[in-house]
């Protein structure tokens, strides 16, 4: 009977063990998670820029060209495909989407022209070859061109199968999040 009892106590005393270190395993993850996502830290897990950790700095100034910034995408038809289709997954923007981590092209009363490539201002923006269909096969929608509206951005990502402003046209300058600093990131 000792046996069975001291079986018994060693099964109750490792559960407790085992549930003790998954509880504080839990609150420090999410410690950790509330410490860094108001510290500004994010997890890029997108090709679109260097895979890692970034972080958000302040923007104290209109945004410029060359400015990689965290963006958070409108509540546009165009979005909603997007995500309905995998390009943009559910983040804390105001819309429900997750920010993106793009580069400023273009800013309002620059003239876009969107065909084969991308000119902006009359200059061809580099590696900014339009696709007609996504991974999938499904035709990809394209931005007509035109004027950037006031306050509104032209973002774009070198990487080949960025979903960006190519495709979904000028967003507002107002969800931009602040600039997007590299603090550990991968780059294949």
């Amino acid at each position: 009977m000792s046996d069975l009892v001291h079986i018994q106590t060693g099964t109750r005393a490792q559960r407790k063990t085992a549930a003790t270190i998954v509880v504080t395993a839990g609150i420090g993850a999410l410690m950790a998670f509330t410490l860094g996502w108001f510290g500004g830290f994010r997890v890029n897990l997108t090709p679109s820029e260097p895979l890692g950790l970034w972080r958000i700095v302040s923007l104290d100034r209109p945004a410029v060209i060359g400015d990689v910034v965290f963006i958070c995408p409108p509540g546009t038809a165009a979005m909603r495909e997007a995500r309905d289709r995998g390009y943009l997954r559910g983040g804390l923007c105001p819309a429900g989407y997750a920010p993106l981590i793009k580069t400023i092209v273009g800013v309002e009363g620059q003239e876009v022209e969107v065909g084969v490539d991308v000119r902006i201002a009359g200059y061809p923006l580099p590696r900014s070859h339009v696709a007609g269909v996504d991974g999938d096969g499904r035709s990809l929608a394209r931005f007509s061109g035109g004027v950037i509206p006031h306050e509104y951005v032209f973002v774009h990502s070198e990487f080949i199968g960025s979903f960006d402003s190519r495709y979904f046209g000028p967003i507002p300058a107002t969800g931009i999040l602040g600039l997007a600093r590299e603090v550990w990131t991968y780059a294949p």
